[in-house]
């Protein structure tokens, strides 16, 4: 059956610009790190979220592909707050086809593009129920032909669902891995293969919660937090924030 998937807009990233001016100080690709500086980051990563996970709630395979599909262009929380009331009554693709288009855009309607999304998650239900018995395929060709899945979302299902050593790379992990010089790259496409190439087999299968997660909450968009970054000292980004200043003290007024 033929891939149709109900589009969604298009979003520049913020990091393409100064991704294209590393990309061209780097032309094949290589990471300025060397490969001991590369095992040390991923190391201390290691020690500091030892067992990294996707922060998307989700109760089987089929809830975590219903979960990336309605992430694209939202945030996990926002995600999470809408699937936990549809994943009650709809944990499968045969529940989901049942709750029928209609009653599934009621429930993802605090989403953005939720009109979008629920075409593409009724679909690719349909898919699910008439070409694999219901189950998520464990194949990456066959995510990437459902309704709304492209190769960031079933690299996050094949790892996240099968433990396979993928990395998706989202808006997040193309920053840091620009930002740090672990993989340099105009395209997430090249910074996954830029990734693939230097993480260590050890560390492969978290390279992604890593990452992301240290895009979120540490080296942000808008100022990374290089003062409480544990990888600041081998990074390549310059020049580092500097912490922020104390707050005055409150003077105390003394009674007259």
């Amino acid at each position: 059956m033929q891939k149709t998937t109900a589009r969604l807009p298009s979003r520049k990233s913020k990091t393409a610009g100064k991704a294209a001016k590393a990309a061209a100080l780097n032309k094949n690709g290589a990471s300025p790190l060397t490969p001991e500086e590369i095992r040390a980051i991923f190391a201390r990563f290691a020690a500091a979220m030892p067992n990294p996970k996707t922060e998307l709630e989700h109760v089987n395979p089929y809830t975590l592909l219903v979960a990336v599909v309605l992430s694209a262009q939202a945030t996990d929380a926002g995600v999470n707050k809408a699937t936990k009331g549809l994943f009650a009554k709809a944990d499968t693709p045969a529940k989901m086809v049942a709750l029928g288009e209609e009653k599934l855009r009621e429930a993802i309607k605090t989403i953005g593009l939720f009109n979008t999304k629920a075409k593409n998650v009724i679909a690719l239900s349909k898919i699910l129920v008439e070409q694999y018995r219901g189950k998520v395929p464990r194949d990456r060709e066959a995510l990437e032909k459902l309704p709304g899945v492209g190769r960031k979302s079933a690299n996050v299902v094949l790892n996240v669902a099968f433990g396979e050593p993928t990395i998706a790379v989202d808006t997040h992990i193309f920053r840091v891995a620009n930002r740090t010089g672990l993989a340099i790259g105009r395209t997430p496409r090249e910074v996954e293969r830029g990734l693939e190439r230097i993480a260590p087999a050890e560390y492969v299968r978290n390279v992604h919660h890593w990452l992301i997660l240290h895009g979120r909450y540490v080296c942000k968009a808008r100022k990374p937090e290089c003062w409480r970054c544990p990888i600041a000292g081998i990074c390549k980004f310059e020049p580092k924030t500097p912490p922020p200043e104390p707050a005055p003290a409150s003077k105390i007024i003394e009674p007259s």
